[in-house]
């Protein structure tokens, strides 16, 4: 018995660890702000256009089909 007790530390530093991580990891209590002002700000930001709603896309390039082998065209004219 004498010769494992030098692992009681480590063994005393691994049950308070898996407790942190137990206590750290549980689920979160949720605190929603239900007020009529957080109401009105939601619906303020709904209401905005979107910043990229006017913008045009760039067009682009024709597509390769891809074959799944990653092969790099060759450079030779």
């Amino acid at each position: 018995m004498d010769i494992l007790l030098w692992l009681a530390p480590a063994g005393f530093v691994l049950v308070i660890a898996m407790a942190w991580a137990a206590w750290a990891g549980r689920p979160q209590r949720e605190e929603t702000d239900r007020s009529e002002a957080a109401y009105e700000r939601f619906a303020r930001a709904v209401a905005k256009p979107h910043p990229a709603a006017g913008r045009a896309r760039p067009a682009a390039g024709p597509r390769d089909r891809s074959t799944g082998i990653a092969v790099r065209p060759s450079r030779r004219g």
